[in-house]
C-alpha cells in the first residue's frame, strides 16, 4: 500500500528520501502521480506557458572511443572510411539555414574523438563565434570535456575555463545515461563514470557555466538506479554556488533499441507510454529544484510529448532542424517545423512560447 504523505510531501517540494522517491516511483497510483507534478507544474509555470526551441543539433564527428552499446551513429578508429569529421564549410551551410528558420542556438556533439584535442575544439568554437556572433553554442557534455582533459593533460576545470573563453555558452547533459558507475561501465565502457560526470558538471556550475541534466532509461537500469540518478542530480543542483545557473533543465528519455549492440545482447526496447509519463511525473515532483522539464516528443512520439505536459513537463524542446543518433534506431519522426509545433502545443491546451536556452521567451 502506497503512503500517500509521500505524494504531498513531494507536492509541497520537499526533498524526498531514496526510499521515498523509489516508493513514489514504483507505487504511487498514475493518475494520483501524474495530477501531482501537473499542480507543480502550474504553480511553477502559470498561464500553461509551453516553451519550445528552435536550434541544430551538429554532429563534430562520428568518431568515438566511448563504445557505447546503445549507439548506432559512432565509428570506430580514425581510419575507418565511415568516419568524419564536420568542415567548416558545411557548418557555414548548416548554420545559415539555421539563421533562416529562425533559430540561434547550435547545439554541438560527437564523439570522444581520441585525436581533438583542447586546441582543436578552442579554434573551432572562435572560428564560429567570429563568423556568427549572436549562435549560442551549446556544446559538448560532461564526457567529452572529461575525454577533452584527459587527453590535453589538463584538469576538468582548465579546460571547461579555456572552452567558456574560446565561445562555450552552455554545457548539455549529454552522456548522463544512468548515474551508476557498474551499469555505466556495461553500457558505455569508454566514458567517465558517474562520479566524474558529476564532477564536470559541479566544476561547470562552479564557473557559472548554464546546464541541462538528462537521463536515458529503460535499458539495464533497476528503478532504484533510476531514482537514485534523479537524486544526485537534485543534490547536485543543491550544492551549486549561490547565484550560478546550475542545471537549467532537465530531459529525460527512454532507450530505443533498433540495431544497437544492447538490442543484440536481448535488451529490447519496452518503455510504454505510461512507464515514460510514470518517469516524467517522477522528476517532476523529485527534482524540487529544477524549474523546467522537458518533454522528449523525439524518442516517445509527439503524442506522447503533448501528454507529458499534463504530468510535469513543460518545455517541449527543439524543432530539431537536424538529428542523426536517435534517427539511426529507426526513427523516422525527429524533425518538425515551427507550424507544427506550435499547433500541437495549442492542441493540448496549451500556449506556446518561444524560448532561448537560458529559457528567455524570444517571442
Amino acid at each position: 500500500m502506497f503512503d500517500m504523505d509521500i505524494l504531498a510531501k513531494a507536492e509541497a517540494r520537499e526533498n524526498l528520501t531514496e526510499r521515498e522517491a523509489l516508493a513514489l516511483f514504483t507505487d504511487a497510483p498514475l493518475d494520483d502521480l501524474v495530477s501531482a507534478a501537473d499542480r507543480v507544474r502550474a504553480a511553477l509555470h502559470p498561464g500553461d506557458i509551453v516553451t519550445w526551441q528552435i536550434d541544430r543539433n551538429v554532429n563534430i564527428t562520428n568518431i568515438c572511443v566511448s563504445g557505447c552499446k546503445f549507439c548506432n551513429f559512432h565509428v570506430k578508429g580514425t581510419n575507418n572510411p565511415e568516419g568524419y569529421i564536420t568542415t567548416l564549410d558545411e557548418y557555414d551551410v548548416k548554420i545559415k539555414r539555421m539563421l533562416e528558420l529562425g533559430g540561434d542556438q547550435l547545439l554541438l556533439q560527437g564523439g570522444m574523438h581520441p585525436r581533438l584535442d583542447i586546441g582543436y575544439y578552442e579554434e573551432l568554437f572562435r572560428t564560429l563565434k567570429r563568423r556568427y556572433p549572436t549562435v549560442k553554442l551549446h556544446a559538448l557534455g560532461p564526457p567529452e570535456v572529461f575525454h577533452i582533459a584527459r587527453i590535453s593533460r589538463l584538469t576538468v576545470a582548465e579546460t571547461l575555463c579555456r572552452l567558456r573563453e574560446a565561445g562555450l555558452d552552455s554545457l548539455p547533459g549529454a552522456g548522463a545515461e544512468i548515474l551508476s558507475t557498474p551499469l555505466r561501465r556495461n553500457i558505455s565502457p569508454g566514458k567517465c563514470t558517474a562520479e566524474q560526470w558529476l564532477d564536470v558538471m559541479a566544476e561547470a556550475h562552479r564557473q557559472n557555466i548554464p546546464t541541462s541534466a538528462t537521463m536515458m532509461f529503460g535499458h539495464k537500469e533497476t528503478p532504484g538506479e533510476l531514482v537514485g540518478h534523479l537524486i544526485s542530480i537534485r543534490d547536485l543542483q543543491a550544492r551549486k554556488p549561490d547565484g550560478a545557473y546550475g542545471f537549467i533543465a532537465f530531459i529525460a528519455w527512454p532507450y530505443c533499441s533498433g540495431g544497437t549492440a544492447l538490442e543484440r545482447e536481448g535488451v529490447v526496447s519496452h518503455t510504454t507510454p505510461e512507464d515514460y509519463l510514470r518517469v516524467v511525473a517522477t522528476a517532476r515532483l523529485v527534482l524540487n529544484n529544477i524549474d523546467n522539464i522537458q518533454a522528449s516528443w523525439l524518442t516517445v512520439g509527439l503524442d506522447t510529448g503533448l501528454k507529458a505536459l499534463r504530468c510535469g513537463a513543460n518545455d517541449m524542446g527543439s524543432i530539431m532542424i537536424e538529428e542523426n543518433v536517435v534517427s539511426s534506431t529507426g526513427l523516422s519522426d525527429t524533425v518538425i517545423d515551427a507550424d507544427r509545433m506550435t499547433a500541437a502545443i495549442r492542441s493540448a491546451g496549451f500556449t506556446p512560447r518561444l524560448r532561448d536556452q537560458l529559457y528567455r521567451m524570444r517571442d
